[in-house]
Protein backbone atom coordinates (compact mmCIF):
# COMPACT_ATOMS: atom_id res chain seq x y z
CA UNK A 1 0.00 0.00 0.00
CA UNK A 2 1.81 3.07 -1.22
CA UNK A 3 0.95 6.58 -2.24
CA UNK A 4 3.68 8.76 -3.68
CA UNK A 5 3.06 12.49 -3.86
CA UNK A 6 5.31 14.83 -5.78
CA UNK A 7 5.30 18.11 -7.67
CA UNK A 8 5.76 20.55 -4.82
CA UNK A 9 8.21 23.40 -4.91
CA UNK A 10 8.76 27.12 -4.50
CA UNK A 11 6.53 29.48 -6.46
CA UNK A 12 5.70 33.17 -6.33
CA UNK A 13 2.27 34.37 -5.28
CA UNK A 14 -0.10 34.19 -8.20
CA UNK A 15 1.73 31.27 -9.73
CA UNK A 16 0.68 27.68 -10.32
CA UNK A 17 1.78 24.19 -9.40
CA UNK A 18 0.43 20.75 -10.15
CA UNK A 19 0.77 18.03 -7.57
CA UNK A 20 0.56 14.38 -8.51
CA UNK A 21 -0.14 11.34 -6.37
CA UNK A 22 0.66 7.91 -7.76
CA UNK A 23 -1.26 5.08 -6.16
CA UNK A 24 0.19 1.60 -6.04
CA UNK A 25 -1.86 -1.13 -7.69
CA UNK A 26 -2.25 -2.96 -4.41
CA UNK A 27 -4.05 0.07 -3.02
CA UNK A 28 -6.61 -0.20 -5.79
CA UNK A 29 -6.74 2.74 -8.14
CA UNK A 30 -10.46 3.06 -7.57
CA UNK A 31 -10.25 4.43 -4.08
CA UNK A 32 -11.76 7.79 -3.37
CA UNK A 33 -8.86 10.20 -3.03
CA UNK A 34 -8.16 13.36 -1.11
CA UNK A 35 -5.57 16.05 -0.64
CA UNK A 36 -4.79 17.56 2.74
CA UNK A 37 -2.22 20.09 3.85
CA UNK A 38 -0.41 21.04 7.02
CA UNK A 39 1.22 24.39 7.59
CA UNK A 40 3.88 24.86 10.27
CA UNK A 41 2.35 24.95 13.72
CA UNK A 42 -1.11 24.12 12.42
CA UNK A 43 -3.24 21.03 12.22
CA UNK A 44 -3.63 19.16 8.99
CA UNK A 45 -6.65 20.36 7.01
CA UNK A 46 -8.76 19.12 4.15
CA UNK A 47 -8.12 20.62 0.71
CA UNK A 48 -9.95 18.58 -1.93
CA UNK A 49 -11.40 15.14 -2.59
CA UNK A 50 -12.56 13.16 -5.61
CA UNK A 51 -14.79 10.12 -5.90
CA UNK A 52 -13.73 6.78 -7.31
CA UNK A 53 -14.81 7.49 -10.85
CA UNK A 54 -14.06 11.19 -10.65
CA UNK A 55 -17.62 12.38 -11.01
CA UNK A 56 -17.85 14.07 -7.63
CA UNK A 57 -15.42 16.54 -6.11
CA UNK A 58 -15.27 18.45 -2.84
CA UNK A 59 -13.18 21.51 -2.03
CA UNK A 60 -12.33 23.51 1.03
CA UNK A 61 -13.77 27.01 0.83
CA UNK A 62 -10.27 28.47 0.95
CA UNK A 63 -9.30 26.85 -2.36
CA UNK A 64 -12.55 26.85 -4.33
CA UNK A 65 -12.13 28.42 -7.73
CA UNK A 66 -8.33 28.17 -7.52
CA UNK A 67 -7.58 24.45 -7.09
CA UNK A 68 -8.83 21.56 -9.19
CA UNK A 69 -8.61 17.89 -8.27
CA UNK A 70 -8.72 15.28 -11.00
CA UNK A 71 -7.72 11.70 -11.59
CA UNK A 72 -6.55 9.36 -14.31
CA UNK A 73 -7.39 5.84 -13.21
CA UNK A 74 -5.54 4.34 -16.15
CA UNK A 75 -2.38 5.87 -14.71
CA UNK A 76 -3.32 5.31 -11.05
CA UNK A 77 -2.71 9.00 -10.51
CA UNK A 78 -4.57 11.84 -8.83
CA UNK A 79 -3.72 15.47 -9.51
CA UNK A 80 -4.16 18.75 -7.72
CA UNK A 81 -3.86 21.74 -10.02
CA UNK A 82 -3.20 24.81 -7.93
CA UNK A 83 -3.61 28.24 -9.52
CA UNK A 84 -3.48 31.76 -8.13
CA UNK A 85 -1.37 30.54 -5.25
CA UNK A 86 -1.13 32.62 -2.10
CA UNK A 87 1.44 32.68 0.69
CA UNK A 88 -1.18 31.13 2.98
CA UNK A 89 -1.20 28.05 0.73
CA UNK A 90 2.30 27.25 1.97
CA UNK A 91 2.21 23.81 3.58
CA UNK A 92 3.14 20.19 3.23
CA UNK A 93 0.54 18.61 0.98
CA UNK A 94 -0.53 15.00 1.52
CA UNK A 95 -2.58 12.70 -0.65
CA UNK A 96 -4.77 10.05 0.90
CA UNK A 97 -6.97 7.17 -0.18
CA UNK A 98 -10.30 6.06 1.21
CA UNK A 99 -11.47 2.51 0.46
CA UNK A 100 -15.16 3.27 0.72
CA UNK A 101 -16.30 6.74 -0.43
CA UNK A 102 -15.43 10.34 -1.00
CA UNK A 103 -15.13 12.26 2.25
CA UNK A 104 -13.66 15.42 3.74
CA UNK A 105 -12.96 13.73 7.07
CA UNK A 106 -9.28 13.06 7.69
CA UNK A 107 -9.93 10.16 10.07
CA UNK A 108 -11.81 8.22 7.40
CA UNK A 109 -8.86 7.93 5.06
CA UNK A 110 -7.08 4.60 5.08
CA UNK A 111 -3.78 5.28 3.34
CA UNK A 112 -1.49 8.30 3.26
CA UNK A 113 1.40 9.48 1.17
CA UNK A 114 4.54 11.05 2.56
CA UNK A 115 3.80 14.66 1.66
CA UNK A 116 5.30 17.23 -0.66
CA UNK A 117 6.30 20.76 0.33
CA UNK A 118 4.65 23.73 -1.35
CA UNK A 119 6.08 27.16 -0.59
CA UNK A 120 4.51 30.33 -1.94
CA UNK A 121 6.55 33.50 -1.66
CA UNK A 122 4.97 36.94 -1.49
Amino acid sequence: VQLQAYGGGLVQAGGSLRLSCVVSRRTNSNNAMGWFRQAPGQEREFVAAISRAGGTTYYADSVKGRFTISRDNAKNTVYLQMNSLRPEDTAVYYCAADKLRITTAEYEYDYWGQGTQVTVSS
